[in-house]
């Protein structure tokens, strides 16, 4: 669920910015309905059109050079060069981006650092009356944010998501470059994604007043075990992952403790959330 304003208008976006209490040199991404809509804020190159053709619409953001043309307002980039763009799948948001005449700068609908909303629920109980509408889409297929990939040069992770980056390389047909790099695009900050109480990793609660979130069959099970996925399925883990930590937390607990996630496929994005809400 993302918090959707114009990213062309200054006034919106300071509002994004307030209501999230998201610091700003956390740039924002802006959301369209297809790349015609995005060739005057940003300038495409080869890898983006072989990764668009694959995979979008999904769940997958670029991060391009910006265009001298663009209208969006540096307060958007953090006052970087570059542009992060997504063209998201969902048929509500399609239906509004294509109504519209500008595009959506839309971070996650929660506040900064906090754990990102999965249904319309999650939303209410995050801003109660501090929204005026709240578009109910269902709950959240995939669940976690999605994969951010630098094309401004030799083609980068900057976070993972549910389309792996063996996926990006084979498509690409090139090795992604490992260096580490400012801060392009949302989810790279160090604390985030947290649930507001501490997140143990790899370690088993001594007592049942912690809770413990396991993965795929477990030979004991406890009212303080919470399991990402009985039958051992990554992806549906991914989805389960948030609600199950908001869960706990309503529940009083006042620790997650995690057991050991794969770390493949949509377990690496499953594991880089877990460890920044550890922070």
């Amino acid at each position: 669920y993302g918090l959707a304003g114009n990213a062309y208008s200054k006034k919106a976006l300071k509002k994004i910015f307030k209501l999230k209490k998201r610091p700003n040199k956390n740039p924002l991404i802006i959301h369209y309905e297809n790349f015609k809509k995005a060739k005057n804020d940003v300038l495409f190159n080869e890898y983006f059109f072989k990764l668009y053709k694959k995979f979008c619409p999904g769940p997958i953001t670029f991060v391009l050079k910006k265009n001298s043309k663009s209208k969006i307002p540096s307060l958007a980039t953090a006052k970087l060069n570059t542009v992060a763009i997504r063209f998201p799948k969902h048929r509500g948001i399609k239906n509004i981006l294509k109504l519209s005449n500008f595009p959506l700068a839309m971070p996650s609908a929660n506040l900064s650092s906090r754990l990102s909303p999965v249904d319309a629920i999650d939303v209410f109980h995050e801003f109660k009356k501090k929204l005026n509408i709240i578009i109910d889409g269902g709950k959240s297929k995939i669940g976690i944010e999605s994969t951010v990939v630098d094309l401004t040069s030799q083609p980068r992770i900057l976070r993972p998501g549910i389309i792996s980056s063996n996926e990006i390389r084979r498509t690409l047909k090139i090795n992604l470059s490992k260096k580490k790099t400012k801060t392009k695009s949302p989810g790279m900050m160090k604390k985030h994604y947290s649930p507001g109480i501490p997140v143990i990793i790899g370690r088993k609660p001594k007592n049942t007043t912690d809770a413990y979130i396991v993965f795929g069959k477990t030979s004991e099970d406890s009212k303080n075990y919470f399991n990402l996925s009985k039958k051992a399925d990554l992806k549906e883990a991914a989805a389960n992952l948030y609600k199950i930590m908001r869960k706990i937390k309503k529940r009083g607990y006042k620790k997650i403790y995690v057991s050991k996630i794969p770390n493949s496929g949509p377990g690496i994005a499953i594991n880089d959330r877990l460890l920044r809400a550890s922070k």
